[in-house]
């Protein structure tokens, strides 16, 4: 199946390993559980990530979607 829209292929990440860079630079690194149209998006066994070293084991966390610059399958 080709991902046609934006959604569809944040749909075909749910429940994989992703990584979430933020505007700030910041990087989490969890597992896609959910996200709405405003791509408010929330990570299970979640993990901050600087500069590809983890820094803190955050387990289930919320995202706010105008943060997000990119969402990417591991």
């Amino acid at each position: 199946m080709e991902a046609s829209r934006p959604l569809d292929a944040l749909n075909k990440a749910r429940n994989k390993k992703v990584i979430v860079e933020l505007k700030n630079n910041k990087q989490f690194v969890g597992t896609l559980i959910s996200f709405d149209i405003h791509i408010n998006t929330v990570l299970d066994d979640a993990e901050e990530r600087i500069d590809g070293e983890v820094k803190r084991k955050l387990g289930t966390i919320f995202i706010r979607g105008d943060t997000i610059t990119i969402i990417n399958t591991v």
